[in-house]
Order: C-alpha cells, then structure tokens, then sequence
C-alpha cells in the first residue's frame, strides 16, 4: 500500500534524526577507531549500520530513538569490526585424546620446523635456484635426497597432498588405459576422496577384482590384459575388514606385475616411516618395508604419522617418478617454500632414529608412557583446583580413558591412556563444551557419561594453564 504524503513527511521527520555519516567518522575519530581498524572499513560498518537502522524505520514503522543509542551503536561497532579482523583460524588445545585430529589441522610440527618456516616465509630463500651453479633448479632437490635415504628408493618428488599425488600416478601413467584394484580397497576417506572417482579423473579405467573380503592373486591375473596399464594397492587406513578376509602378499603382486610388465603401485595413505610396533602399535607397514617388497611406487601423507605438513610424498623407480616430474598435473600440484622448509625440518630428525619419537610431537603423543599421562592428568587436576580454589560444586578424578590415533592411521588400535574427568554439578556438561570450544582460545573436549573429558596425551605442557582459567571463567558465569 502506498505511503501518504503525511506517512512520508513522518518517515522523513525520523530518519533525519539519524546522525550523518561524517559526523559518525569524525566521533570515530575521537574514540581512536582509526587507530585499530581502517578507516575505509569503520566508514563501510557506520553506513551499513545507518542503513540497517533506516531499513527498520521504514519497514516496522519503528522511532529512531528506539533504536539508535550512541552507546550501543559504537558497542556494535566495535564488536563487528574487531570480528571482521580476527583471523578465522585460530590456535585450539586439543584436549580431545585424538592425535592426527584432520577437523584440527592434523600434526602439529616440531619447533625446528616452524623455525625453518618462519625463516623462509619472511623473505626469499633459494627455492629453485642453485646457490653453487648460479642457475636454476628443481624445488624437490634437498627433499628428495633425504627421501630416498629414509625410504630406500631411487628417487622422490612432493605434492600438495596424497589425494593429489595419487591422482597424478594415474594421471601419467594410466591415462586411456585399466587400472586394477581390489574391490576390498575402494575405499572413501574424509572430504569424499574416493578411489573409484579418483581412478576416473585421472583418466583411466576401473577393473575391480575379488570381493569386498577375499582377492587372490588370480583375481588379478585374470583381470590383466593389453588395456591394463597398472595394479593399484591401496591401504584401508580408516577402516578394517576382519574375519573371513584375505589379500595376496605384496611380494606375490609384484612377481605378477613383473611377470605382466607392469608396475604395482601402494597408496600408503599415512605413510610411516618409523616401526612403532616395540611401542605396542600395529596395523601400519612402514615406507622402507613396502619398498622391499619391490613395489614401483608408493603413495603416502605429510601431515600424518609422520608428523610434518600436509604433503603428498611419492617415492619409488627413478623412471616413473621422472614421467610424475614432467606431467603438466604436477605443475598444478606443487608445493610451496613454506611446506618444503617444515618438511626437510622434520625428515631430519628422522635421521636419528633414537630420539625421532621426542622430538615429533605426533610420534610422542602415540608413544607416551601410561604412567607419564597419568601423572600429568593429575597434574592438570592440580591447576583446575588451584584456579578453582571455591568451586565446591566442581568434580574432578583422574581415571583410565581410550586415546585414538586419528587421521585414518591405526584405526582398529586403542591407545590406553589416563585423563582427567571433569563436570559441575547443576551445569550441563555440554554447555561446559560449548563454552570451551567457542571462547577466544578455543579447547577442544569430548564427553564420557555427562563427564567432560581432558585427555593429557594431546595437551601441551604450556597449556595447562590456560584450562584452568578457562575452568575459572566458566565457573563465574
């Protein structure tokens, strides 16, 4: 229905009791807004907030001076411009107990690589270029060398992620041709990676083999022909098919594959590079141990047991990895100055195999000592209650609790470990989760029959303090 020109006159009448946007600017001014955030944007929130305010005018028939206060306006204001500028990606403690936690970034890196990072990333660094000869070089050089000595291969390149470098082996060397997979390995991971779609984009053809429990070694020699272009390995890391299962050994389908003259190539997914079994951790054959069984090629994650950034590292037959090198994907694909820095750090500490599970955290956090998580359970029981001297309704103990290895390694493997149970009586637990996990320095939880749970396996020791006071800031609500 049309205003009247008396409706109008009103609707005038109000919105000129808005203050303009200049007279807002040179108020900013004063309040020393452009002294912590752009001037562009507090003039780009003052309009937009007069124009929301003018919008409720003429839409609800509302007063200005029911909802213009200089107070909350500058309040809002000052809230949606400090939002705007804080990063979106935060530092979180992950008190959750799951170690290569992919929601939370996976593995957290050593301090020798974030050093190595920040030491290139603040300047330029020698990425492709050859120091000695003055000319240019190949960015993989200092990584594939410590590689294929950790590896025991010929030769290793690097990219963005595993996804991506097994799409890159089938880009190059199946494109138009079979791949042969067993129907057991056509496996989803997180974010819908799927081997049958990624078969399918690198431009080859499926040809499943066997059942989803049992694949003998003639299923694959049955399915070999003169379309066939490689047999395809890939590990089930986030989940296990037991009972009536088998598979043949990999020695076994590399004879067939020499026999045939084609390559066998192994998605390792996490790809380990250390035997953790003498920790008590099974299920994940290491790198070195699949490359002596003759394979081509291997596939296999960064920022997983391994404990560096999020890579895709290939290792295997000098040949192929050359034919990967100059495929026109492998451009696309390739890995930045920072990943290269945090991953050289990292693969050096390998080279010393005695002291590799200190200096990692992810190989620390899988192989600490029972005893040490239960001391340092009782440890953070001790801050809470130092930061919480008055809480008489809060509860705590200290008991046996199951860790995970997350990120798709171990999946079947439970790592026994001792967390600090936590609840207060008359609040919800789970409100205590949601305050935790959304409060400036977020703390990741889970809850255990209505008990909130602190696992210390995936805690920093510096952190320990900052759950006590988050406790206390609860607490006073």
């Amino acid at each position: 229905m049309a205003k009247t020109d008396a409706e109008k006159k009103r609707i005038q009448s109000q919105l000129a009791q808005l203050p303009a946007v200049d007279e807002l600017l040179h108020e900013a001014q004063k309040r020393e807004f452009m002294l912590r955030f752009p001037r562009p944007l507090v003039a780009e929130q003052i309009r937009g907030r007069l124009d929301q305010i003018k919008q409720k005018v003429l839409r609800e028939n509302l007063k200005v001076k029911d909802l213009f206060s200089h107070e909350d306006f500058w309040r809002v204001l000052d809230e949606a411009l400090t939002e705007l500028l804080t990063p979106a990606l935060k530092k979180v403690i992950n008190a959750s107990g799951v170690v290569i936690h992919t929601n939370l970034g996976r593995s957290p890196l050593p301090s020798a690589a974030i050093e190595q990072i920040a030491a290139v990333a603040g300047g330029y660094s020698n990425l492709e270029y050859d120091l000695e000869l003055g000319a240019r070089s190949i960015r993989y050089v200092n990584v594939e060398a410590l590689l294929c000595r950790l590896c025991g291969t010929e030769a290793a390149m690097v990219v963005n992620n595993n996804a991506g470098a097994v799409l890159l082996v089938l880009s190059a060397l199946a494109s138009g041709r079979e791949v042969v997979v067993s129907r057991g390995e056509l496996v989803e991971i997180g974010g819908a990676f799927r081997i049958p779609e990624i078969v399918t984009q690198g431009g080859a053809r499926l040809r499943e083999v066997g059942a989803t429990n049992r694949t003998h070694l003639r299923d694959y020699e049955a399915a070999i022909n003169e379309e066939t272009s490689l047999l395809l390995k890939v590990h089930t890391s986030n989940y296990r098919v037991t009972g009536f299962t088998g598979q043949p050994e990999m020695r076994d389908l590399v004879a067939l594959g020499e026999k045939h003259g084609l390559p066998v190539i192994e998605d390792l997914g996490s790809g380990n590079l250390l035997d953790l079994k003498s920790f008590g951790l099974f299920g994940e054959p290491t790198v070195p141990e699949t490359m002596a069984t003759g394979v081509a090629l291997a596939t296999f994650s960064g920022d997983k047991l391994l404990g560096g950034p999020q890579a895709g590292i290939i290792v295997g037959r000098r040949e192929l990895v050359e034919k990967l090198k100059k495929h026109p994907l492998n451009r696309a694909l390739r890995i930045d100055k920072m990943t290269l820095a945090g991953l050289e750090a990292v693969l050096k500490y390998y080279l010393d195999p005695v002291s590799v599970t200190e200096k990692i955290p992810t190989l620390r956090m899988l192989t600490v000592d029972r005893d040490e998580l239960k001391k340092q359970a009782r440890r953070l029981q001790r801050v809470i209650r130092r930061s919480c001297p008055a809480a008489a309704d809060l509860q705590l103990k200290v008991a046996a609790a199951v860790s995970r290895a997350g990120g798709g390694a171990m999946p079947m493997v439970e790592l026994a470990s001792y967390a600090l149970y936590l609840r207060v009586q008359g609040r919800s637990s789970d409100r205590l989760e949601e305050y935790l996990r959304t409060r400036s320095r977020p703390i990741v939880t889970r809850i255990v029959d209505d008990w909130l749970v602190f696992d210390p396996r995936t805690i920093f020791a510096d952190e320990y303090a900052e759950i006590g006071r988050a406790c206390q800031e609860f607490l006073s609500l």
